[in-house]
């Protein structure tokens, strides 16, 4: 049977979150951006320009290009076709790819950029953690280290700190265009309440954020630790103490995803509770592919 493909627009939130909804875990960026932002690509953070693939009434396929350039795909059937509709309609450079990890793989067959080089392609795994389960670091149950939001005054160092995070975990290449990007994010996941930082005797050590977020589940991301102070269990700390603070909102659930060779990342998040459920994928191209004309 032939799919419709078409772009989405405001009226068809239902139809989508009906689709993404099991497929949640894989999901977050563009159930996230979905909440925050709709259908509607304004250029805004988190905006996008969405198609899908219809089956009679109902979804069954999924691509955003999104403000930041970057692909998001849940496609299960008609990848080729959805990938490449939102990549022509949205008028953007295409910065990467994310999604299921055969998913992101077949899109870039399908955009033609197997050849093309990349500053990021990671083989993730994929994990998942019921807040009610999760396994609290004594030094933060003690209070020897402690959790909470930026205050004024750090922005400037987590700034550094993104950058620094960057370029050793996404391949980004110092530049003023990248200070300027990592100080509106901090400045931004501030502002809504997604970023957190672990202080031990009053000085800042750690940093972890939610890259997406509902009511009941969020994405960690971003998280970070300067490496003279590695290996201190700051980073798992750090998630755990942003993890309480939201499940006192009524958070329920937490997602991550991880590099499969990152083994340190993968036993702090283990030691947390989070167990795998499944993959994930990431390509960040080297040189953004110039929009369809």
């Amino acid at each position: 049977m032939t799919l419709e493909v078409r772009r989405l627009g405001p009226g068809d939130e239902g139809a989508v979150r009906a689709f993404l909804a099991p497929h949640a875990d894989s999901s977050l960026f563009l159930l996230g951006n979905l909440r925050a932002a709709g259908l509607e690509d304004t250029g805004a953070a988190y905006s996008g320009t969405w198609v899908a693939a219809f089956d009679g009434g109902n979804v069954a396929a999924v691509a955003a290009h999104c403000w930041n350039g970057v692909l998001l795909v849940q496609a299960p059937r008609a990848l080729p076709e959805v990938a490449r509709a939102a990549f022509a309609a949205s008028g953007r450079p295409l910065a990467g790819l994310s999604g299921p990890r055969a998913q992101v793989e077949g899109a870039r067959r399908a955009l033609d950029l197997e050849d093309a080089p990349a500053a990021l392609d990671h083989e993730a795994m994929l994990f998942s953690l019921d807040l009610r389960q999760l396994d609290v670091p004594p030094a933060l149950a003690r209070g020897d280290v402690t959790c909470g939001p930026p205050a004024p005054e750090e922005t400037e160092l987590l700034a550094e700190w993104r950058v620094a995070y960057a370029v050793e975990t996404l391949g980004a290449r110092p530049s003023g265009t990248l200070r300027r990007s990592c100080t509106e994010e901090v400045v931004r996941l501030t502002a809504e309440g997604s970023a957190f930082v672990l202080r031990a005797e009053g000085a800042p050590v750690a940093f972890s954020g939610f890259n997406a977020r509902l009511p009941d589940v969020v994405q960690v991301g971003g998280v970070w630790t300067p490496p003279r102070l590695r290996g201190r269990g700051h980073a798992r700390a750090v998630v755990a103490g942003s993890l309480l603070a939201v499940r006192g909102e009524g958070v329920e659930r937490a997602v991550l995803f991880t590099e499969r060779e990152n083994r340190p990342a993968r036993q702090a998040y283990a030691a947390l509770g989070f167990r795998v459920v499944g993959d994930y994928g990431m390509v960040l191209l080297e040189t953004p592919v110039p929009p369809v004309r």
